[in-house]
């Protein structure tokens, strides 16, 4: 090529070049649209969400307190240690540990077998959509007075059925140190079931019904219909559903502060429990706020290892 006829290409080369990475009049108002839309909810995450955790984890190296003013004198990881050796914060992460695995195996599997058993209702969808789905709008206050009432020794219905199965009713549920947790954890399948099957459920319906039509014309059974067909085709729901659940779980608070206060003892204080009492009943903010980043390292640890066991599963099925 001659120095003539780069010369004559190279200003339109550029000019091009300048012309695909201007953006047009239109695509810049749609981007200020887009950014107006999104600037409301990104001042209150900033305001109460990113600067407030921001300033916890500032607070997690000061000896903060209620009842002065500022940071306080700096404490370096003294926090740290602090809570790493108490007895009663390894306790509480366990009763944490112990919640979630008591209500995340039946949430899951319930609220799977529930939606496929509603999915294959022609009729009265709507009735067990609503008798799921309704417990979970009620606050966490309502349930909590519910299922204690339930678990009362004297007037509750649970000593009731168990007079029905021949067991002699016992002191309470909820007093005894070693069926506390489970009481929590009852109520809380309870509460929060429809959630999952509402999510199991819309999974359902975005399967096509010519896969099971073609399945039952081969002879599949129902069982092996909901094998081969279903639990593949809902694996990003439950991927979603149990991450959500761990989560959610690892945060439990509101039931076991209203239905235990923690007790008996501390059977059932969990972490969040410890921080609240740490931070504002002990005047202890810069402690409590090191309790919390603790909490929330171990919260994304083991969110990252469930992604991590799912992508290897992924990845072997591929």
């Amino acid at each position: 090529m001659t120095t003539a006829t780069i010369a004559a290409t190279t200003p339109l080369a550029a000019r091009g070049t300048r012309h695909a990475n201007t953006a047009s009049p239109m695509q810049r108002n749609d981007s200020r649209s887009a950014w107006l839309f999104i600037a409301p909810f990104g001042v209150f995450y900033l305001a109460f969400l990113l600067g407030p955790t921001l300033y916890m984890f500032v607070m997690s190296f000061f000896n903060t307190s209620l009842v002065h003013s500022g940071l306080g004198t700096f404490a370096g990881f003294a926090n740290y240690a602090e809570m790493l050796s108490r007895p009663d914060f390894w306790s509480s992460l366990w009763h944490t540990l112990q919640f979630t695995l008591y209500t995340t195996p039946p949430l899951v599997i319930l609220a799977f077998v529930f939606a496929v058993l509603t999915n294959r209702l022609n009729r009265g969808q709507w009735f067990f959509r609503l008798a799921f789905f309704l417990p979970f709008i009620l606050p966490s206050a309502t349930i909590s007075l519910i299922w204690v009432f339930v678990f009362t020794p004297s007037t509750g219905l649970w000593p009731l059925v168990e007079t029905w199965f021949g067991v002699t009713p016992g002191s309470g549920v909820l007093s005894s140190p070693n069926t506390a947790m489970i009481g929590v954890a009852i109520a809380t399948v309870w509460w929060t079931l429809g959630f999952n099957f509402v999510l199991y459920l819309a999974g359902l319906q975005d399967i096509p019904r010519e896969l099971y039509e073609a399945a039952a014309v081969d002879g599949a059974s129902t069982w092996a219909q909901i094998r081969y067909i279903t639990i593949p085709m809902l694996g990003r729901t439950t991927t979603l559903v149990v991450l959500l659940q761990i989560i959610a779980s690892l945060k439990i608070f509101d039931q076991v502060y209203l239905m235990t206060s923690g007790g008996p003892g501390i059977s059932t204080q969990v972490s969040l429990q410890l921080i609240t009492n740490t931070a504002f009943t002990d005047n202890r903010l810069g402690a409590g706020s090191a309790a919390s980043v603790l909490l929330f390292i171990v919260i994304i640890v083991i969110a990252v290892i469930r992604q991590l066991v799912d992508r290897s599963a992924a990845r072997k099925e591929a």
